[in-house]
């Protein structure tokens, strides 16, 4: 029997998608699923005449597969990855690849690396981005884990990847131990944003403009040819444009809670931890769970009128203005996500290439569109490029969209619209281009409360001070130390 040149355990939608990829792309693929009916389904389904051999077990899968065995898992993130990696160490020889292409949080992917390679095997956590359409035709891919897995798994992972107009494929090495899941948490908050971003146009028009569906999805669909050009600005416009069984729209149909599987929670998370300002995919974390408290809202609804929108001037000029704001914080995410990626990747000794995790991202994945090109240019004019902000073409456009994001975000406060994520990242914005923020005070507040010390504007930079506010406290200062 011909031994397959990789498996796959897993064969759940991303995992039964990625096989059929594989074998497209003339790659001989064996697999294995926990749910026999699962297989059997797949086996008479989608699989039947196709180079692709399913296994009974996974003593089995890895008894199919040419040395080096390539073994990649498509399955739960959490215990379920430890418990398959400890089934898998066993079966395995030196030099052979275990893949987790799951959603798994990235301290796990670094402490699996270890765990495998110490057994002498290789280890990947590749980000997989692009749902089950990706997956079929072609997904975006962030592999990370131990440099030398990359060779091994790079021809099959470049083959099934997308491919952009230019011949570039949207898969490349992104660095050591955790750095693929990670770049790919980031990916997932960016998502966040910016379908949180495009939600609060959505409302803007809606409840502010009085706008019905189909209206919206007109102007979606005519903001897809500008610099918005976008998957999910153009899935928006699809999804605004599709009718029911009765004729009418079937979002304004949908009950108004999201669910969320947890990535963006993570990147919000590691931006603390981090200290890097991620206000904006923070607060579309927020937005999901306020979302989720539908019955309180509906309560808090009734005890509080808001006022009547109104505005005034052309309603295509006030739309216009809101393609600009909602462009303008979108550049702000971006900022901000690739700000967190820049400190991460000193905590954690990476090297990444900011400017080819754009190329990666520019097809297949979720986030794909026509901007990421201009985030690869603004890497190249400056490798080293602290934020996106600072880049000379991306200052140009933000200092032309200012006007419009500040009218569109002031418009829908003062009539009641949320607009959580235009806003935080219109205050960040606000925040980051100030020569002096009142931190000055909150540093007196913190030595006068508790002795924490203070640098002096006159002295230089690293001199700590403590002063007795009071006239009754004492000289003593507590160590200074930031978390």
């Amino acid at each position: 029997m011909k031994s397959a040149d990789i498996g796959m355990i897993g064969l759940a939608v991303m995992g039964e998608n990625l096989v059929l990829n594989m074998e497209s792309k003339g790659f001989r693929v064996a697999g294995y699923d926990i749910d026999g009916a699962r297989m059997k389904q797949f086996a008479e389904g989608r699989a039947k005449g196709k180079n692709i051999l399913l296994t009974a077990s996974l003593q089995e899968l890895v008894a199919t597969l040419k040395k080096p065995r390539k073994v990649m898992m498509m399955i739960r993130a959490g215990a379920p990855v430890d418990s398959v990696i400890d089934q898998l160490i066993p079966l395995l020889e030196p030099g052979d690849v275990i893949i987790d292409g799951g959603n798994s949080h990235f301290p796990d992917t670094a402490r699996r690396t270890e765990l495998v390679e110490s057994k002498g095997l290789l280890y990947v956590g590749t980000g997989v981005s692009g749902g089950e359409e990706g997956a079929l035709l072609g997904p975006s891919m962030m592999p990370g884990g131990s440099p030398a897995a990359w060779e091994l798994v790079r021809p099959i992972f470049q083959a099934i990847s997308a491919k952009v107009a230019d011949g570039a494929t949207c898969c490349e090495w992104i660095g050591e131990g955790g750095a693929g899941h990670f770049v790919k948490m980031v990916h997932n908050g960016i998502e966040y944003g910016d379908i949180q971003l495009i939600c609060e146009a959505y409302q803007v028009m809606r409840d502010g403009l009085g706008m019905s569906a189909t209206e919206i999805g007109d102007v979606f669909q005519d903001w897809n040819r500008t610099e918005l050009d976008s998957y999910l600005v153009e899935i928006t416009g699809n999804i605004l444009h599709f009718k029911d069984e009765d004729g009418t729209p079937l979002v304004d149909k949908i009950l108004d809670t999201a669910g969320q599987k947890g990535t963006g929670k993570w990147t919000a998370v590691s931006s603390l931890d981090e200290g890097v300002p991620l206000t904006l995919i923070t607060e579309a974390v927020y937005a999901r769970c306020l979302s989720a408290m539908k019955d309180e809202r509906v309560l808090a609804s009734q005890v509080y009128t808001k006022p009547v929108p109104r505005r005034k001037g052309s309603k295509r000029a006030f739309l216009e203005a809101l393609r600009q704001a909602l462009y303008a914080a979108k550049i702000i995410s971006y900022a901000q996500g690739y700000a967190l990626m820049r400190q991460a990747a000193q905590t954690y000794g990476w090297h990444l290439a900011y400017g080819n995790i754009a190329m990666i991202w520019r097809g297949g994945c979720i986030i794909r569109s026509v901007f990421l090109a201009k985030i690869k240019e603004a890497f190249d004019r400056h490798p080293e490029l602290e934020n996106l902000l600072l880049d000379e073409h991306f200052a140009a456009v933000i200092k032309d969209l200012t006007g419009s994001w500040r009218t569109v975000v002031g418009w829908a406060i003062a009539n009641g619209i949320p607009v959580p994520a235009m806003s935080s990242a219109l205050t960040y914005f606000d925040g980051y281009a100030s020569a002096s923020l009142p931190a000055n005070l909150l540093q007196a507040q913190r030595d006068y409360f508790g002795a924490h010390t203070y640098e002096r504007i006159d002295r230089p930079r690293g001199q700590f001070f403590h002063t007795n506010w009071t006239g009754h406290g004492g000289d003593t200062a507590s160590t200074t130390y930031n978390v």
